[in-house]
């Protein structure tokens, strides 16, 4: 499609988008409602009910990841025939099925992790892989969770599974092996903890047999990710030694063939897809900021073609082309919101009727048989106030028929409605900026401001959706900022490579700064602000309090970063899940060299600056935590104590990089409740 045409639909898009979400000013004033009791914190942090819901090849069949009727996630499928009929086909006592797959229309695959458990647990257990038909029959164990097994239920097959370090790859959708029980699985080879490079595997479901996956001749050998197209056949891997990247290219007649070379920070492109003919398609980057946008690659010319397939003005290209049974359908991107750009004719009309019906909502639609008289479709709707409802589509009877809501107990008449706003840094950069604004704020009475430092920090922070902790915040009448600094990816490479370099000075400049733009604009209290975040966000919590202490009156730093010396180089009493290629290449580029940038880092340092933290302060960790592990909180809290600076201090016992387990999620943030209330008063 050409670019130019997608650019107006995206356009388009959010301009709806943003009338759904209105501007700031106007979202104020609709926003007088008389103030009800807020939701309980329990009615946040619960884990959803539904994860996945995925329609089966032919659409005969619905598979739901669910809760609902049982105390663990198992696995529900529904058959849509005049009479939906549901059967609960996989199910445990000690472990929750995350993550599942379609092998053709009889059988199923799935993952399974303890939703019940710290998040520490997934250091010590892989997710396994286990196959079951769709009506309940031959459950089995395909690939083992690190040595244990989960209680499977009677008449489960005994086969010897395969060693946990298999995951699982892709599943055929087109050519001869589509609808047979056959899968692609990657052995990850193991070198002193860590995985060296991925060899692909068939897996036989129905057996648990394997046979060697053809990857043509000279193929290339410590590859690290594979490309497969729609029949599975091997097409596109990318070869890591150290920190140089190859990327090699399978032509089915003459074999591989070597595409670019670079390292790990830079190479040309990414790849992203390759169709059965072919077609490969990666981002690249364009124009003075470097966003990405999706390409061809033109094997003659041994370039990426000059024209993008798509662009996003603004935003790096995320998303992906839509299929049904081999033929491309449309093209699905993320802006501020998600945009379906559809190429057939009957699809956009369909979009069109379903987004009617369904008003004030994204509304995801997976179909088969798309566009035509017997499409049977799946539609996600969702918003920045609503966590997510699935509907049914029958179009032989034009039936729209509600499936699930995601997250039972939230009404979306209670929830905050989020802006999406790009403003000017201090050294005039955009700063792209999301806003979540408490109901029952009028115009002229700003509220208390939270402004909630997103993790990374190497990431897109923000989407125009429900998030459980702006929500959260919110109803107890906060307004949250939360900016995209620099650094963040999504809005182009310059921005990314604008932060490198950057922890504690120009990076969180554009933290302070999203707090300035919005008490300029009325819209934050002048004088109530706290400042929060987790990972890198509670690294940034503590040089806010450090760089500019006149801006906050607390402090909420979870997981958070404190020590750049032990973050840089380690140590040998420390266990922790940064490699050696990472210290050694990329984290002294993007981070700081503790030789030449010394003195930086001991002023960016929070361990180092204690003594400059005069503001209340809570810090929280996991006790397993191997991301940023606990020595990190204790040399912390053992700094600030030494300067005469009591943080309130919490460890989660079995929690590793995050609160997984609902009772500490709940834990902490009623925590959070009363001590922001405590020093920032009610709203």
């Amino acid at each position: 499609m050409a670019t130019q045409g997608f650019q107006a639909i995206a356009q388009a898009r959010r301009l709806l988008v943003a009338t759904s979400m209105g501007l700031l000013a106007a979202l104020a004033a609709a926003q007088t409602q008389t103030q009800t009791a807020p939701p309980p914190v329990e009615s946040f942090f619960q884990h959803p009910a539904v994860l996945q819901a995925k329609l089966s090849p032919s659409g005969r069949s619905l598979a739901i990841s669910t809760s609902r009727g049982g105390q663990r996630v198992g696995l529900v499928v529904l058959e849509l025939d005049a009479a939906i009929r549901a059967r609960r086909v996989a199910a445990f006592s000690d472990a929750d099925i995350t993550r599942f797959d379609w092998v053709g229309e009889e059988s199923l695959v799935f993952q399974v992790h303890d939703l019940q458990a710290g998040s520490g647990m997934d250091y010590e257990r892989a997710p396994g892989l286990y196959s079951v038909r769709a009506d309940g029959s031959q459950l089995r164990t395909l690939v083992k969770r690190r040595g244990q097994f989960v209680r499977e239920a009677s008449g489960a097959s005994r086969r010897e599974p395969l060693e946990w370090n298999h995951v699982l790859l892709s599943v055929p959708s087109s050519g001869p092996l589509a609808g047979g029980a056959e899968v692609l699985i990657g052995e990850g080879i193991i070198n002193q903890g860590r995985r060296e490079h991925i060899r692909p595997l068939w897996l036989d479901t129905s057996t648990g047999r394997t046979r060697k996956a053809d990857q043509g001749k000279d193929a290339p050998a410590r590859v690290s990710q594979w490309l497969f197209d729609p029949s599975g056949r091997a097409r596109f891997a990318v070869e890591r030694l150290e920190d140089k990247l190859r990327y090699h290219w399978r032509d089915l007649d003459q074999g591989w063939q070597l595409l670019a070379e670079g390292t790990l920070l830079k190479m040309p492109y990414q790849p992203v897809r390759v169709e059965d003919d072919g077609t490969l398609y990666v981002t690249r980057s364009r124009g003075p900021e470097g966003h990405q946008a999706l390409y061809r690659y033109d094997f003659k010319a041994a370039q990426v073609e000059q024209e993008p397939v798509a662009s996003t003005p603004g935003f790096d290209f995320a998303g992906g082309l839509i299929s049904d049974a081999g033929q491309t359908l449309g093209l699905r991107v993320a802006t501020d919101a998600e945009t379906t750009v559809w190429f057939a004719p009957a699809m956009r009309r369909f979009q069109a009727e379903i987004d009617a019906s369904l008003p004030g909502t994204i509304n995801h639609i997976s179909c088969r048989r798309c566009g035509e008289p017997d499409m049977v479709a799946l539609i996600h709707a969702y918003s920045d106030r609503e966590p997510g409802r699935y509907w049914l589509y029958h179009a032989a009877s034009k039936r729209l028929q509600a499936v699930s809501t995601v997250i039972d107990g939230v009404d979306p008449r209670q929830s905050a409605s989020v802006d999406f706003q790009r403003i000017k840094a201090r050294d005039g950069r955009d700063l792209p900026v999301w806003i979540t604004l408490p109901r029952g704020v009028a115009p002229g009475q700003p509220a208390p401001a939270v402004v909630m430092v997103h993790g990374g920090p190497w990431v897109r922070g923000g989407h125009w959706r429900w998030e459980a902790e702006a929500q959260f915040l919110a109803s107890r009448g906060y307004l949250v900022i939360s900016p995209e600094f620099r650094g963040s990816t999504g809005y182009g490479e310059a921005h990314f490579r604008a932060g490198w370099k950057q922890w504690g000075q120009a990076m969180q400049d554009d933290v302070a700064d999203a707090l300035l733009w919005a008490r300029a604009q009325g819209l934050a209290d002048p004088q109530r602000a706290c400042i929060a975040g987790a990972s890198y966000g509670g690294y940034a919590t503590l040089m806010g309090l450090i760089r500019h202490p006149e801006l906050y009156r607390c402090g909420i730093a979870w997981v958070a970063v404190t020590d750049m010396q032990l973050l840089l180089e380690g140590s040998s009493w420390v266990s922790d899940d940064v490699n050696d290629i990472a210290r050694r290449h990329t984290l002294p580029e993007m981070i700081g060299d503790l030789k030449t940038d010394a003195a930086l880092l001991r002023e960016v340092s929070p361990v180092l600056q204690a003594a400059r933290i005069k503001a209340p302060l809570m810090l929280a960790f996991g006790s397993e935590d191997q991301r940023v592990p606990l020595a990190h909180g204790l040399r912390m809290r053992d700094a600030l104590r030494a300067a005469g600076r009591e943080p309130e201090w919490i460890v989660y016992a079995g929690e590793g990089h995050g609160w997984r387990k609902t009772e500490n999620r709940v834990d902490f943030y009623k925590r959070v409740e009363r001590f922001l209330a405590q020093h920032l008063g009610q709203p």
